[in-house]
C-alpha cells in the first residue's frame, strides 16, 4: 500500500472528483457504498441512515461549511488551503477488499495523519471514498468545530507509511519494496536535471506555488458565483471551473516532469571502449600496418 499526501485545495470538488473519477455533479454521482468511512461525530448531527441518500455535492458540501462559518482560519503559517486530501493505493495484484476492510484502512490512516483523534468531540471533518479499484481517498477539512486549525504531524509521511506497513502486515497485503542503499546513494549529488526538477516541482507545490494560489482563488470565485441568483453567474462559474482544472493539468505535468528529472537512469551498459576487441580485430590491425 502507497499512502500518498496530495496538494491542499480551498474547495473539496476537486479532491472528490479525483476520487470518484469524474466531475461532482449537482445531483447524485455517488451511491450509497462509496463512503466507507466518515468523521465519527457525522451521526450525531443526521438522522438514522440519512447520510446514504447524500449526493456527491451534499459531501462536498459538509467538508466545505466549515470554511463558510470560519472564513478567516488560517494554519500557523497563514495557508488558508483547508482541504487534506490523502489517497492509499494498493499492489495491483492484491485481492479485492471488504468494505469493512476499507473502512478499517481509512480510520486508521485518519488517526495516523492526526486527521481523527480518539475522545476528541471538536475535531474536523472527514470523508473516505472507495470510488476506484485498489485506491481510497481520505479528504477532510483542517478547520475543526471550534473553528482552529487541526495541527498534522511533523513527521506526517513516516507515520503513514508506517501505518501503512502494519496495515499491510495486518490484512496479508503485497508489501512496497523499499529502496536500496544503492539507489538511495544515487540521488545524494544533486545535479542540473535534479536542480530543474527543484523549479518546476517549486511551480507545481500546493502549499506555496504560484499556480496553487491562482487555482484556489479561481475556484473560491467560481464556487461563489455558482450561487448567484442571475443568468451570468452559473455561466461565469462554469467558465472559471474549467480555467480551475486546466491548471490543475498543468500543475500535474509539471510535478510529473520534476519527478522524471529526479528519476535517477538505469546503470549504463559496459562502455565498448572497456571491452577488448576480439584477436581478429588486432592481428588485422597488425597487417594493417
Amino acid at each position: 500500500m502507497i499512502p500518498r499526501v496530495n496538494e491542499h485545495t480551498h474547495l473539496p470538488y476537486d479532491p472528490l472528483a479525483e476520487a470518484l473519477g469524474h466531475s461532482v455533479p449537482l445531483v447524485g454521482g455517488l451511491n450509497e457504498h462509496a463512503v466507507v468511512a466518515y468523521w465519527p461525530h457525522l451521526d450525531a448531527y443526521t438522522l438514522d441512515d440519512e447520510q446514504a441518500a447524500w449526493t456527491a455535492t451534499q459531501w462536498a458540501e459538509h467538508l466545505e461549511d466549515p470554511l463558510l462559518e470560519n472564513p478567516f482560519a488560517a494554519s500557523p503559517q497563514g495557508d488558508r488551503r483547508a482541504v487534506f486530501h490523502l489517497d492509499a493505493r494498493l499492489h495491483p495484484a492484491d485481492r479485492d477488499l471488504a468494505a469493512a476492510e476499507w473502512a478499517e484502512i481509512a480510520h486508521r490512516l485518519a488517526r495516523a495523519a492526526g486527521i481523527e483523534r480518539p475522545g476528541d468531540e471538536h475535531g474536523c471533518r472527514w470523508i473516505a471514498v472507495q470510488g476506484k479499484p485498489g485506491r481510497l481517498d481520505l479528504i477532510a477539512n483542517l478547520i475543526r468545530l471550534d473553528g482552529t486549525w487541526q495541527r498534522r504531524p511533523a513527521d506526517l509521511l513516516n507515520r503513514l507509511a508506517d501505518e501503512a506497513r502494519r496495515i499491510e502486515a495486518g490484512l496479508r497485503l503485497i508489501p512496497v519494496p523499499t529502496a536500496t542503499p544503492q539507489q538511495n546513494n544515487s540521488r545524494a549529488v544533486p545535479s542540473a536535471s535534479a536542480q530543474f526538477a527543484t523549479v518546476l516541482a517549486q511551480l507545481a507545490d500546493e502549499q506555496s506555488g504560484p499556480l496553487a494560489t491562482v487555482r484556489g482563488l479561481v475556484e473560491h470565485t467560481a464556487h461563489q458565483l455558482a450561487r448567484q441568483r442571475d443568468a451570468t453567474g452559473p455561466d461565469a462559474a462554469l467558465r472559471l471551473e474549467r480555467i480551475a482544472r486546466r491548471l490543475h493539468s498543468v500543475q500535474q505535468d509539471l510535478d510529473a516532469t520534476a519527478t522524471r528529472l529526479n528519476t535517477p537512469p538505469p546503470p549504463l551498459p559496459l562502455s565498448r571502449a572497456a571491452v577488448p576487441r576480439p584477436p581478429a580485430a588486432r592481428a588485422g590491425a597488425r597487417r594493417s600496418r
